[in-house]
């Protein structure tokens, strides 16, 4: 018995609730309108409420924040404007009191130019970090080593005058990319990993994890053969116009993510969630990033980051996944700090945003994988409208008109519906405004409503905890007449039958022959009644039984 418990701890991640928190949109606790670290350990209570089992946090290590921390300048220190390495050491110690792990974000594939391994490398061409980020001479006339393009927009390359060679970026020019074909450089990334693992974290989400190494000959990419548009790269961004072969997932990420795993492994109960960005190859990048249990526990990827919120579009994402993933596990979302908010991609009219809120949530809880759910979805904030002059986001300033960026899933929590900028800070202003839609949805409006999506979450998620089949069971999806989604979750003898209508009119299934109904369950929000052969589902409903 012993033993099992220790196996159940060790897998405390297979099929857990992670809660994203983006820190400097949290709490503000010192005025000066970022959120911090002393502000999330006030507000853990909440997020402890929820039933989730684990958060994971955003970068708060030391930048220059050209890219809100996302372009790291020390990975072994936290930036002042989020506290200290006490504050941290504090609310890991509160959080673990109210039986959360805590998850921290790995931004390892690049850093920040202010970085001292970059200040050191770009000073020549032969000190002992010349060779720690991706270099290359240009071509004779001048022009880049190759055609890789960034994310953010132009050329994956940046002269730099000093050492007269080009660096490569994926990202801002003052991103460079780190050359992981170097061991010291793959030696280095890991020693930062175990200051954290030292200090007691529980695990980490390892951000663009398919981009840490790159063709050694530098080849061009290929053209796409049809220009795609994904969620890190919209129809206004030339970078889906290319086939990125050559500048992200190389076989040489494998072994790199064998030795990730085997510091892991030297600690006990400790996960690593993915992030993978693969484009039509996501599926088969995810599949050999956590097949045989030696690299990552879990990956997640922008499958359902996207609007569409159809029965097919499901089935499709999660049947690939479980084709072509065969040993692997998968972390489902609907929203992150990259994306715009689900409630505003999935529903039609501002007015339907509660219902499909709730429909979401009950969805997300009941598919087979892990599930990571974004601050303030629980309340069912819609995406911020922002104006020009009060993005930060380094990408919507770029892409401006036609893609307005990150910062409208990334405005300030709001707490309480009455105070200056939803109760997030007492400085005259927040470092993104807080929308008045969002200061009506406020946790404390909430909190005293129980029809609210904010109940609804809490009673979701225990319903997903109530019933093992939720957490790890099989999934089997059920062929109907009717476009709605229908699938069983079985364990242990027993199984649940789960029936989506996604659509905005009622609608009557006739369920399978060999489907043979025993209890009707209630799911939390939703009142269907008991049902034989056929299931009247009304518009945005969902029935569940247990089968007999």
């Amino acid at each position: 018995m012993k033993s099992t418990n220790k196996a159940a701890q060790a897998d405390w991640w297979r099929g857990a609730v992670i809660y994203q928190v983006y820190p400097r949109s949290f709490q503000d606790t010192d005025a000066n309108g970022l959120g911090d670290i002393k502000g999330i350990t006030r507000r853990l209570p909440h997020i402890a409420a929820l039933g989730v089992d684990a958060i994971w946090l955003a970068p708060f290590f030391t930048s220059p924040m050209a890219d809100m921390g996302y372009d790291v300048a020390d990975y072994c220190d936290v930036d002042p404007i989020f506290g200290t390495l006490a504050d941290f050491g504090e609310m890991m110690a509160a959080a673990h009191e109210l039986g959360l792990k805590v998850i921290i974000d790995q931004v390892i594939s690049h850093t920040s130019d202010r970085h001292p391994w970059f200040v050191e490398s770009r000073a020549s061409r032969d000190n002992p970090k010349a060779d720690w980020y991706v270099w290359a001479d240009p071509k004779p006339d001048g022009t880049a080593p190759n055609n890789w393009l960034s994310i953010f927009g132009g050329p994956g390359w940046e002269w730099d005058g000093v050492r007269r060679q080009y660096y490569q970026h994926n990202f801002l020019t003052s991103q460079p990319d780190l050359n992981f074909h170097h061991p010291e450089v793959q030696d280095a990334v890991l020693s930062a990993v175990r200051f954290w693992l030292d200090r007691g974290v529980d695990g980490f989400r390892l951000d663009t994890v398919n981009y840490y190494f790159c063709d050694k000959k530098l080849r061009d990419n290929p053209a796409a053969l049809v220009a795609t548009s994904g969620l890190d790269a919209p129809e206004s961004n030339p970078y889906g116009m290319q086939n990125h072969l050559y500048d992200k997932t190389q076989p040489e990420n494998i072994g790199f993510l064998k030795r990730f795993r085997a510091l892991l492994d030297r600690y006990e109960n400790r996960a690593t969630v993915g992030e993978v960005g693969d484009g039509a190859r996501s599926l088969q990048t995810v599949a050999a990033y956590t097949s045989g249990g030696d690299k990552l526990h879990m990956c997640y990827t922008f499958d359902l980051l996207g609007p569409d919120f159809t029965p097919a579009h499901f089935r499709r994402c999660v049947s690939d996944f479980q084709d072509n993933v065969v040993d692997g596990w998968v972390c489902w979302a609907f929203s992150n700090h990259d994306v715009q908010r689900h409630v505003s991609r999935f529903a039609e009219t501002e007015e339907e945003q509660p219902r499909v809120a709730k429909l979401a949530i009950s969805l997300l809880s009941t598919l087979r994988g892990s599930i990571c759910l974004y601050q303030g979805e629980e309340l069912g904030l819609p995406e911020a409208e922002l104006a020009f002059e009060d993005l930060r986001d380094p990408y919507g300033i770029r892409f401006w008109p036609a893609f307005k960026g990150r910062d409208g899933c990334r405005t300030p929590m709001p707490w309480e519906a009455s105070r200056a900028h939803a109760g997030f800070t007492t400085a005259d202003k927040s470092w993104l405004p807080v929308p008045y839609q969002h200061a009506a949805l406020a946790a404390d409006r909430q909190e005293a409503d129980k029809d609210s999506v904010l109940h609804h979450y809490r009673q979701t998620l225990a319903f997903r905890s109530a019933h093992a089949a939720l957490r790890d069971g099989d999934m089997t999806f059920l062929d109907t007449e009717e476009d709605v989604l229908a699938f069983t979750r079985s364990k242990d003898g027993g199984t649940l039958l789960f029936v989506f209508n996604l659509s905005r009119k009622p609608v009557k299934v006739v369920l399978p022959k060999d489907i043979k109904l025993g209890k009707t369950i209630a799911m939390p929000g939703f009142t269907t009644a008991d049902a034989g052969s056929t299931v009247a589902l009304a518009a945005l409903d969902v029935f569940c039984a247990q089968m007999g």
